[in-house]
């Protein structure tokens, strides 16, 4: 099992930087595939990002590539979200996941393939 918190919000300009940091407790994180979905108000949560477990494997939401950067280090058991040129419509609580992949060397993009859910950071792009 896996504990996940994230942080690195808040608020920022449009075309400005932001990156998340989601922090694993527990053991074997190098084990686990993770991935960043965001939910905006009234809306359902996305898929944002995902990494493989050895990090060899990435994958973006077309909204977010050219843009975002998915990056892990195992042996600080975290994952992270380099955001940039952040637009108005990126503004969201960003969530990460993470799901036991010992065996699959690829990515997850669906939020039902997760089973383990941080509490989420709010990001809030002005105009």
């Amino acid at each position: 099992q896996v504990q996940l918190v994230e942080s690195g919000g808040g608020l920022v300009q449009a075309g400005g930087s932001l990156r998340l940091s989601c922090a694993a407790s527990g053991r074997s994180f190098s084990n686990y595939a993770m991935g960043w979905f965001r939910q905006a108000p009234g809306k359902q949560r996305k898929f944002v990002a995902a990494i493989s477990w050895s990090g060899g494997t990435t994958y973006y939401a077309d909204s977010v590539k050219g843009r975002f950067t998915i990056s892990r280090d195992n042996a600080k058991n975290t994952v992270y979200l380099q955001m940039n040129s952040l637009k108005p419509e990126d503004t969201a609580v960003y969530y990460c996941a993470a799901e036991p992949s010992s065996s699959y060397g690829g990515v997850y993009t669906g939020a039902l393939d997760y089973d383990y859910w941080g509490q989420g950071t709010q990001v809030t792009v002005s105009s």
